[in-house]
């Protein structure tokens, strides 16, 4: 019994947040692909058919909204933050920045997989693209969301 509240204690102190930072992102990534598959494809051919660019904006814009409400309400609930329109508005501002570095880590991989070290089939590219760009990617994000997205107030000071 005491093993099993061991694993548990751990599982409540280091695996929770990660865990739950995992579940916001799948469901932004099924919203992301559901609704890009909608706009193109819905009934043969979707109202954005014809603009896949358009589609994968949207789905990307509506999927990055998802992961921050629910890592903002959910992941760092816990944490005390700053209240009021600014705070919010800052925090998704740099959740729109730090989300795009992290498509950029993606790229990255995929472009020095693609490009330097040529290893350019279907494989190559969803390893390093999907599989390593995806995992540093999300490292990097989980990382920046947690120290500078929903950071913690400051404790105020009470002057002497």
């Amino acid at each position: 019994m005491t093993r099993m509240r061991s694993l548990l204690t751990w599982f409540d102190q280091v695996a929770h947040q990660p865990v739950k930072f995992g579940i916001i992102g799948g469901l932004g990534y099924l919203a992301d692909v559901t609704i890009f598959n909608l706009l193109r494809y819905a009934g043969g051919s979707g109202p954005l058919y014809d603009k896949p660019l358009t589609a994968k904006f949207i789905s990307v814009a509506v999927a990055t909204t998802i992961t921050y409400f629910g890592n903002r309400h959910w992941t760092w609930r816990h944490r005390e933050r700053e209240e009021g329109r600014a705070a919010a508005h800052r925090e998704y501002v740099l959740f729109l920045v730090f989300s795009g570095v992290g498509a950029g880590i993606s790229l990255l991989c995929l472009f020095m997989s693609h490009y330097v070290l040529d290893l350019r089939g279907p494989l190559a590219d969803n390893l390093s693209a999907n599989g390593v760009g995806l995992l540093l990617g999300t490292t990097f994000r989980y990382w920046s969301y947690g120290k500078f997205v929903f950071r913690e107030r400051e404790p105020q000071r009470v002057p002497l």
